[in-house]
C-alpha cells in the first residue's frame, strides 16, 4: 500500500503541490485575522455552578475585575506642586477613552448635613483647579478625619496612596484595552518623572492586558527562535541548504495551518494555545529528519532518486503516521477535559499534528523530486564516527550489561517515586512571572500597603423583594460583623459594603465626628434613607456617589454585595480562607432566610486552576491508554506493548520525581508537560520497534542480531531527532513565563531520559522478553 502511495505522490506531484500551496494560502488568510483572547474565566465549564454564580453577579452588579490601581508612596503628596500635579493627572486620566470613573484622594467627597433640607450633601474635599498650600492643608485635615477612606485610598502608616480607575467592560474585552492601558501608563509616567516619584501599577485590567501582550510578543520570538535553532541543527546534520529549506518550509506551512485553524474554529490566542506554533515546529522537524534520513540511506543503497523517494515513503510513511498519531493523542486528549481553554488547545494541536504529517508526506518527496540527487557530502553524517562509536557502546550494554541496566533503572525510579510524594499542587494568578518582574513587584506593593487588589465578592440574597428593608438593622449588623471578621484577616482588606456607606452617613450627621463612624442604631437608622438619596452639590458628585451606593444593591433591594480586595494567596490558601469565612457566614445568616454566594475573579481563578489540573491529570491517563491501544494495534503483541510502555513510563516518573525534589509545583502550566512529553517521546519507541519489525520480517536472523541491526540502523536518526526536539524545547526556557520555562527544561529532561531508555532499556527488554522464541512479533 505505502509503496503504491509513494508512486502516486510522485506521479501527481504537481497537482498535489499546487493544492497544498493553495490550501496554505487560504489558511494564511485566516491566520492573519487571529486575535488575542482577553477572557480569563473560560477555564471553568459553563455549566459549573460557580461559573453561573459569577455570570449572575456580573449581570447584576457589573464587572468585578475592572479596577486598575495606581499607587505611590511618599510623604510629600500634599505639598502644593505634587498635589496639584496629582490632581491634574486624575483629570487627564478621566479623559482617556475607556476610563469610566476614578477614585482618588483629589476626587474624594465628604458628606455634610444640611439642616434646612434635612439631607446629606456631597461636597468635594479638595476644590478644582490650582490650590494653595493652605487650601490643601485644610482639605487634608478633613480627609484624614474620614475613616471611610483609610485603607481604601491611603495607608497612613506607610504614606502610601492609591488611585483606582474603573475601566469600561467593553474596552476590557477588546484589543483597544492595550491602547487604553498604555495611554494611562504614559500619563502616569510623565507625572512621575516631573516630580521624581515612583508609581506602582496593578489590578486585573493591567495584569491581564500586559500578560496578553507579552504572550503575543513571546509567541513570535519563540517561533522565530525555534525556526532558527532548527535551521542551524539541520544544516549541521545534512550539510545541505536544500534539506534545511525543505524542512523549514514544512514547519512554516504547519504553523500557518495551526494559526489558521484557530481562526476557522473561532478561537483566539491564549497563554496555552500560543504554544502551538512553536510546538508544531518542534514536532514537524523530526518528520523531516526521518524522511530525509531514509531518503539518503535508500539512495546510498539504490543509487536512483525516484526509487529512493518511493522507498522513503514506503518505509517511513507508516512509521511517521503512527508517530504523529501518538503525538496527536498526547495533545488531543485535552479536548476530553471540561475546560474550554484546554479543549481549544487539544483540538487545534491534535488536528495540526496530523496535518503536519500530510504536509511532510506531500511536500518533502515532491520537492526532492525536482532537486538534483544528493551529493556525497550530504550523506556524510551517516558515517559519523562519534555516533557509530556511541551505537557500538549501546550494543555492548544491551547484550552484556542488562542486569546493570535494570538495577540502575530500578534505583533511579525508586528515587523518582520518592520525589513524587513531595509534589504539591498550587497556583497563583501571577505565578508564572519572575519575582523581579514589575507586574509581580508592583502587586506586592499593593499587598503590603493595601492588602492586595484581587477581588472577592460576597453576595447576600434575602430571597424576597425589598428584603434589605425588612429587618434592615439586624441584617446590616450581621453584614458589619462579617465585614469586621474579614478585615481581621491578614490577607484581606477592609470590605466595602452598604454598611460602610451607612457609617459614613452617620458620621456626617454628627457633624463629621470620626468617633461616630459606626453602624446607625435603632434611634438613627432613618438616616440610611438620607444617605441613599444623596443630594449632591454638583452633577459630578451626585453621579459618582449615586453609582457607588447603587453598585452595592440590586434594583429590587433583594441582594447586596460585600466587596473585598485580597492578596494573591494562591489556590492552596484561598479555599482555607473562604471556608473560614463561610463558617462565620453560617453563624450570621441562616439558610432559611438568606443565600450567601462567594464569587468574583479570585474564586473563578481557583475553580479554573482546579479544573485545569484535574483535567490534565485525566488527560495523561487517557493519553497513556489510547497510545497503548495504538501500539497494540500496530504490533499486535502484548510483549511488544509491554516493551514499548515501560521505556516511556519511566521518563514521566523521573520528571515528576525531579519536580518533587526541586520544588516545582503542579499547576496548569506544568501538568501540561506529562501529556506533551508522552506524546512526543513515544515517537522514538515507535520508530525503533517498527524498524525492528521490518528488519525481522526481511531476514531470518535471531532476535539478538535483529536488535543489534535495529540499534545501528535507527540509532543515528533517533539521536539526531532527539537533539532537535531537546534543542526545540530548550527555546522555551528563554520565556518570560515560569510555566513555559518549566515546560521547556522538564520536557527536554523527559526527552533525554526517553532517548536513553529507548536506546538502552528497550533493546535489553526486547532481548530478555524474546529469549527462547523464534519470533518476537507474532
Amino acid at each position: 500500500m505505502w509503496q503504491k502511495l509513494g508512486s502516486l505522490v510522485l506521479k501527481y506531484r504537481i497537482p498535489l503541490l499546487i493544492s497544498l500551496l493553495a490550501a496554505t494560502a487560504f489558511m494564511g488568510y485566516h491566520a492573519s485575522k487571529i486575535q488575542m483572547s482577553y477572557e480569563f474565566s473560560r477555564a471553568i465549564p459553563t455549566n459549573n455552578p460557580k461559573y453561573k454564580d459569577y455570570i449572575a453577579f456580573k449581570q447584576q452588579f457589573g464587572e468585578d475585575g475592572n479596577l486598575l490601581v495606581i499607587g505611590v508612596q511618599t510623604d510629600k503628596l500634599f505639598t502644593q506642586a505634587i498635589f496639584n500635579g496629582y490632581t491634574a493627572l486624575a483629570r487627564k486620566l478621566k479623559t482617556v477613552n475607556g476610563v469610566d470613573n476614578i477614585l482618588s484622594v483629589p476626587g474624594a467627597f465628604n458628606l455634610v448635613k444640611n439642616d434646612s433640607s434635612e439631607k446629606l450633601q456631597a461636597f468635594r474635599i479638595f476644590g478644582d483647579g490650582e490650590l494653595t498650600q493652605a487650601q490643601i492643608d485644610t482639605g487634608v485635615g478633613i480627609f484624614k478625619n474620614l475613616p471611610f477612606y483609610q485603607g481604601l485610598l491611603y495607608n497612613p502608616a506607610a504614606n502610601a496612596y492609591l488611585m483606582g480607575l474603573g475601566i469600561n467592560k467593553s474596552i476590557l474585552a477588546s484589543p483597544q484595552r492595550t491602547k487604553v492601558v498604555n495611554e494611562i501608563l504614559g500619563l502616569c509616567e510623565t507625572f512621575a518623572r516631573q516630580h521624581q516619584l515612583t508609581l506602582h501599577y496593578s489590578g486585573l485590567p493591567l495584569i491581564r492586558t500586559q500578560m496578553a501582550d507579552r504572550i503575543a510578543k513571546e509567541m513570535k520570538w519563540l517561533l522565530f527562535g525555534s525556526l532558527l535553532l532548527s535551521a542551524i541543527i539541520l544544516l549541521l546534520f545534512f550539510r545541505s541548504i536544500g534539506a534545511m529549506l525543505i524542512s523549514l518550509a514544512v514547519v512554516i506551512i504547519g504553523v500557518i495551518w495551526s494559526v489558521g485553524t484557530m481562526h476557522l474554529l473561532d478561537y483566539k490566542i491564549t497563554l496555552l494555545n500560543a504554544l502551538i506554533p512553536p510546538l508544531i515546529v518542534v514536532i514537524g522537524i523530526p518528520n523531516c529528519i526521518y524522511f530525509l534520513n531514509k531518503y539518503h540511506i535508500s539512495f546510498n543503497e539504490i543509487g536512483n532518486k525516484n526509487a529512493a523517494l518511493e522507498k522513503m515513503i514506503a518505509k517511513m510513511g507508516i512509521v511517521t503516521l503512527f508517530c504523529n498519531i501518538a503525538a496527536a493523542i498526547g495533545f488531543a486528549v485535552f479536548a476530553l477535559t471540561k475546560s474550554a481553554v484546554l479543549k481549544e488547545f487539544g483540538v487545534v494541536a491534535g488536528i495540526n499534528i496530523m496535518v503536519i504529517f500530510f504536509i511532510s508526506l506531500i511536500f518533502i518527496p515532491v520537492v526532492l523530486s525536482f532537486l538534483p540527487s544528493p551529493k556525497t557530502r550530504h550523506m556524510r553524517y551517516l558515517d559519523n564516527k562519534w555516533l557509530l562509536a556511541v551505537l557500538d557502546r549501546l550494543e555492548i550494554w544491551a547484550l552484556n550489561h542488562r542486569k546493570v541496566i535494570y538495577g540502575l533503572t530500578a534505583m533511579v525510579t525508586i528515587l523518582a517515586i520518592a520525589g513524587m510524594f513531595r509534589l504539591k499542587s498550587e497556583g497563583f494568578i501571577v505565578d508564572d512571572l519572575p519575582k523581579t518582574d514589575r507586574i509581580y513587584t508592583d502587586l506586592k506593593f499593593f499587598e503590603q500597603n493595601f492588602k492586595g487588589v484581587m477581588p472577592l465578592e460576597i453576595v447576600v440574597d434575602t430571597k424576597i423583594k425589598n428584603g434589605l428593608r425588612k429587618n434592615s438593622l439586624q441584617l446590616f449588623e450581621k453584614i458589619d460583623s462579617l465585614s469586621r471578621y474579614i478585615g481581621m484577616q491578614s490577607e484581606m482588606s477592609r470590605p466595602l459594603s452598604i454598611v460602610e456607606g451607612m457609617k459614613f452617613a452617620k458620621q456626617a450627621y454628627y457633624d463629621g465626628d470620626s468617633t461616630n463612624y459606626a453602624l446607625p442604631n435603632s434611634f438613627d437608622i432613618s438616616f440610611l434613607a438620607a444617605y441613599l438619596n444623596l443630594k449632591g452639590s454638583g452633577k459630578d458628585s451626585t453621579n459618582q456617589l449615586g453609582r457607588l451606593v447603587s453598585s452595592f444593591m440590586d434594583e429590587d433591594r433583594q441582594q447586596t454585595r460585600i466587596s473585598v480586595n485580597m492578596q494573591d494567596v494562591g489556590s492552596k490558601r484561598l479555599p482555607e480562607l473562604i471556608d473560614n469565612i463561610k463558617e462565620k457566614t453560617n453563624l450570621y445568616f441562616d439558610s432559611a432566610n438568606y443565600r450567601v454566594v462567594f464569587t468574583g475573579s479570585s474564586v473563578t481563578f481557583l475553580e479554573g486552576s482546579t479544573f485545569i489540573i484535574n483535567g490534565l491529570k485525566e488527560s495523561v491517563f487517557w493519553a497513556f491508554l489510547l497510545i497503548a491501544l495504538c501500539m497494540l494495534y500496530l504490533f499486535k503483541s502484548l510483549r511488544i506493548l509491554l516493551c514499548s510502555l515501560i521505556p516511556n513510563l519511566i521518563p514521566l516518573v523521573i520528571t515528576a520525581g525531579v519536580m518533587g525534589w526541586v520544588g516545582i509545583k503542579l499547576k496548569p502550566s506544568t501538568v501540561l508537560i506529562f501529556s506533551v512529553a508522552l506524546g512526543i517521546a513515544i515517537d522514538i519507541t515507535i520508530r525503533f520497534l517498527v524498524n525492528f519489525k521490518q528488519v525481522q520480517d526481511e531476514t531470518s536472523r535471531n532476535h539478538r542480531d535483529v536488535v543489534i541491526e535495529t540499534i545501528h540502523s535507527t540509532g543515528i536518526s533517533i539521536i539526531y531527532t532527539s537533539l532537535v526536539l531537546i534543542a526545540g524545547f530548550i527555546i522555551f526556557c528563554f520565556s518570560g513565563f515560569g510555566g513555559t520555562q518549566s515546560l521547556g527544561w522538564l520536557t527536554s529532561l523527559t526527552l533525554v531520559v526517553a532517548t536513553i531508555t529507548n536506546l538502552v532499556l528497550l533493546p535489553a527488554l526486547l532481548i530478555d522478553l524474546s529469549k527462547g522464541r523464534k519470533k518476537i512479533i507474532e
